[in-house]
């Protein structure tokens, strides 16, 4: 039985953990190559491993995607190994500090533009032009419930950042549709990652943080992960532009 995403090859960055990994795995189940991307490359054999035990082909390449360079490197790398580029997730992203916005450290605004927005973009330019060489491809970037909404829980810079991943999704789905590239965003609610618990603590046992969500609880991710592949999947054709929140309703009452 031939698998929902058999010869197709994806690129996830941010790809080592939380999110990016879950999504890294469920790729891989489903027949996928698959190549993370990520600034450190502590523990990547293993990963790499795991991944080709699901019978595929699989393949870390360190990156840094504010480097513009970098960024262009590594799609270069992606097609010399594997002649396209199907499906890219653009996971990676950076959750700065939350003090308020008179307080907000300049460096630290930097810093978080530059991974959360700037970085997006590097890769979509990069990642559009190789997917125009083969006819088309999707793309789901990860942008937050702070880029539907905005709180002092998420920081202005996250809560900036995450809103501009929204409207470039936007504007780029509109600029490729025609081209056979589906661009859409996710917008997760607080899951169980590590970088949630640098970000709120121990955020699976932080009960103002659950509370926060009318389900009752944070999510898994897992949870995004599918999404993720629904996106990129031959059962969302008309999807294009979207900004969906996978959340437990956070952003209701908003």
């Amino acid at each position: 039985m031939k698998r929902r995403f058999e010869s197709k090859v994806v690129l996830i960055t941010g790809g080592t953990s939380g999110m990016g990994w879950a999504t890294a795995l469920a790729f891989a189940s489903q027949g996928s190559t698959v190549v993370l991307a990520a600034r450190r490359s502590e523990g990547s054999d293993e990963l790499i491993a795991a991944l080709k035990s699901y019978g595929g082909e699989a393949l870390f390449v360190q990156t840094d995607i504010t480097d513009a360079s970098q960024v262009e490197q590594l799609i270069n790398t992606v097609v010399e190994h594997y002649d396209r580029l199907d499906i890219a997730f653009n996971n990676a992203g950076y959750g700065g500090m939350t003090v308020p916005c008179a307080d907000f450290l300049e460096s630290v605004w930097d810093a978080t533009i530059d991974v959360n927005l700037k970085g997006v973009w590097l890769c979509m330019k990069y990642q559009i032009r190789a997917m125009l060489k083969t006819g088309g491809g999707a793309i789901v970037n990860n942008s937050s419930a702070a880029g539907l909404n905005g709180g002092p829980a998420t920081g202005v810079a996250y809560c900036a950042s995450k809103h501009g991943v929204v409207g470039l999704t936007k504007a780029a789905a509109a600029e490729y549709a025609k081209s056979g590239i589906r661009i859409n965003a996710i917008c997760p609610g607080v899951i169980g990652t590590p970088m949630a618990e640098q970000s709120f603590g121990q955020a699976a046992g932080n009960q103002s943080l659950i509370d926060r969500h009318p389900i009752g609880r944070i999510g898994r991710p897992e949870e995004i992960a599918s999404t993720v592949l629904f996106l990129c999947s031959e059962e969302a054709p008309f999807l294009i532009g979207a900004a969906i929140p996978i959340d437990g309703g956070l952003t209701l009452d908003n």
